[in-house]
């Protein structure tokens, strides 16, 4: 009698830890594989289209257990000035939303809303200034209003309508974004955070306006669907940008989000594999759980080329399992990798390498 044995692909046997079910912060997942939050420029008004809700289902369909909308603007005007880029807000854009969160689902997957102020990156064509916390002039920007205490309390108002608008939507989770040199990221970053009152200073009271944030949704979304808190170090605009230069400083930041109810961490760094402080191989993500005992989610550069799934050094598959299985973080991000490849969850896991293109800058303007 003869036996055959079935041999998995080699970026199969890699990503096997990666593709079974998993629980994270409550929430039931088809794979450990995230869609990272990628703005696509595609919904006219602010309202999400069926194209809209296509796309995101495309994903799920391929086993990404876990999708982030792109950053959805709350509902104020200083949110943001772009036509194309969704609200979050009642009427046509939670009817919009309805549609994406019921495509998803029926694809089998989960769906968080990012929710996104863009702070001093508002542009003014409106007559609408952009709000920071200081007023900071920055190189090539247009002067911003420095928010006051009645402004903080506007946009808590704001942040906790937007969560509510979800949930009515039917999301599964939102993440508050508090990164990537955007408002909230604005009051943990010492060089936009220059006041002098309870809301600047050392890193725990920068974090205290951003944590009242996360406590105003966490209070207006659902207690048994997680929030979740997107923060880095670096800036869209400065790749040197720090919010903490330490661990203990990070740690109170992070601690701030948790105590307000914060229920698990999205790291966002440019490379996953680079130690996020000296001494130390553990990445941001790694830090976040390390800091607060709550999960994370580790991003940045994540199989950007087919070379990304042969066994390698820190920055291939093989080093990104090993972290994962040794508890350093909990759910992955996909992001730019994603859009031309839909499929690239069931391709890769299933050794189809030829059906996988390597990320090229072109593929930002695609859609499918």
């Amino acid at each position: 009698m003869t036996t055959t044995t079935v041999t998995r692909p080699v970026s199969g046997q890699l990503m096997a830890p990666l593709v079974e079910p998993v629980t994270f912060a409550g929430l039931s997942l088809a794979s450990r594989f995230v869609m990272a939050p990628m703005t696509r420029f595609r919904s006219p008004g602010g309202v999400p289209t069926p194209e809209v809700a296509a796309y995101y289902r495309r994903r799920a369909e391929q086993r990404v257990g876990l999708i982030v909308t792109e950053g959805v603007l709350v509902g104020h005007p200083s949110a943001g000035h772009e036509r194309t880029v969704p609200r979050m807000t009642a009427g046509p854009a939670k009817a919009g939303w309805r549609r994406v969160v019921d495509d998803v689902h029926a694809a089998g997957g989960r769906i968080a809303a990012q929710l996104w102020h863009l702070g001093s990156l508002r542009d003014p064509v409106d007559g609408v200034r952009a709000w920071t916390p200081s007023g900071v002039r920055e190189p090539g920007r247009p002067a911003s209003h420095a928010m006051t205490l009645k402004d903080m309390d506007v946009l808590l108002e704001s942040y906790a309508e937007a969560a509510r608008v979800a949930a009515r939507a039917g999301f599964d989770a939102v993440e508050v974004h508090a990164a990537h040199g955007y408002l909230l990221d604005e009051f943990l970053w010492p060089f936009t955070n220059r006041r002098t009152d309870a809301y600047g200073g050392p890193p725990a009271r920068r974090v205290a306006f951003p944590a009242e944030v996360v406590r105003a949704v966490r209070t207006a979304f659902p207690a048994d669907r997680p929030v979740i808190v997107r923060f880095s170090q670096f800036k869209e605009r400065r790749f040197d940008g720090r919010i903490a230069e330490t661990p203990e400083q990070l740690g109170q930041i992070l601690t701030a989000f948790a105590d307000a109810g914060a229920d698990a961490f999205h790291a966002s760094q440019r490379r996953f594999w680079q130690p996020a402080f000296p001494g130390s191989a553990r990445n941001l993500a790694g830090w976040a759980k390390r800091l607060t005992g709550l999960p994370a989610i580790t991003v940045g550069s994540v199989a950007l080329t087919r070379e990304f799934l042969r066994p390698g050094g820190p920055e291939s598959m093989s080093g990104l399992v090993e972290r994962l299985t040794e508890g350093e973080f909990d759910l992955v991000a996909l992001g730019r990798i994603l859009l031309a490849n839909p499929a690239w969850v069931t391709n890769a896991a299933d050794g189809n390498l030829d059906m996988i293109s390597d990320y090229r800058k072109e593929h930002e303007d695609s859609y499918h």
